[in-house]
């Protein structure tokens, strides 16, 4: 007798199999590529100017840098998105709904070269948080519409049980339908924070720093290590976050979603 396979479980195992390898292969993938770069521009014969930008406490020190500006960013995102989202969902809040979605869907399409400086022409900040508002602002729709539609797509008789055994409607968005939402938050932060990343280099033009300043010198002075090194950082910076997003998606989602 022939054993008859189900080809939902036999795809949901494989799909399954190809995520873990790629949470496993991911990360190795960014430090390798990352090493390679290092190494060849490192052994390569320097001349004065690149010395100058390609050596071990600069690229340390743009690389923390452009950490922060993604932290900053990311925290910035976290504190307006959600909690907006969440009251985007209330029915009493339904006639503001496309006006916020067209601000930061405005936001998104905007080129972001052009944010950071019209924030700068208005505000004449400079530094980390100079970068890291506009970018904010740019990077914020993903978590927002996401926050939106976790929520939405919340089973409604789920909510009208929690109401039904007393629960005020504060609870019920906390206990029930929060942590339900809590995958496809968590997917629209990881759009944001591999955003934030890519967008961040764009803090050199208000002094902010980062791995822009080794991209734009590269550029500058005509040197292709310079300018190659400091944008493999950026991408295997952009892979390590992607990667954590990825396991915060798999791992802090309530246990029967995951």
């Amino acid at each position: 007798m022939t054993a008859v396979t189900d080809p939902v479980l036999t795809t949901g195992s494989g799909s399954r199999r190809a995520e873990i390898a790629r949470l496993l292969l991911q990360p190795i993938v960014a430090v390798v590529l990352v090493g390679a770069v290092l190494v060849w521009a490192f052994s390569s014969d320097l001349d004065a100017i690149e010395v100058v930008t390609l050596n071990s406490t600069t690229l340390l020190r743009a690389t923390w840098e452009h950490v922060l500006i993604t932290v900053a960013v990311t925290c910035l995102v976290v504190v307006v998105a959600i909690p907006l989202g969440i009251v985007l969902t209330r029915r009493w809040a339904r006639p503001i709904v496309p006006v916020f979605l067209g601000i930061a869907t405005v936001g998104q399409a905007a080129p972001a070269i052009g944010v950071v400086v019209l924030y700068f022409l208005w505000t004449e900040q400079e530094g980390v948080w100079a970068a890291a508002v506009p970018l904010a602002f740019v990077s914020l729709l993903p978590v927002l519409r996401n926050t939106m539609v976790g929520i939405q797509q919340v089973d409604p008789s789920l909510v009208d049980a929690g109401r039904g055994i007393g629960m005020s409607s504060f609870t019920v968005m906390r206990r029930v339908e929060l942590p339900l939402a809590v995958p496809l938050i968590l997917a629209g932060l990881r759009t944001s924070l591999v955003l934030a990343v890519g967008t961040a280099t764009l803090a050199l033009f208000v002094n902010g720093g980062g791995l822009g300043f080794v991209i734009d010198t590269g550029y500058k002075v005509a040197r292709t290590t310079v300018l190659l090194t400091g944008a493999t950082l950026a991408v295997g910076l952009a892979l390590l976050v992607d990667w954590l997003g990825a396991l915060a998606e798999r791992y802090l989602g309530p246990k029967g979603l995951r």
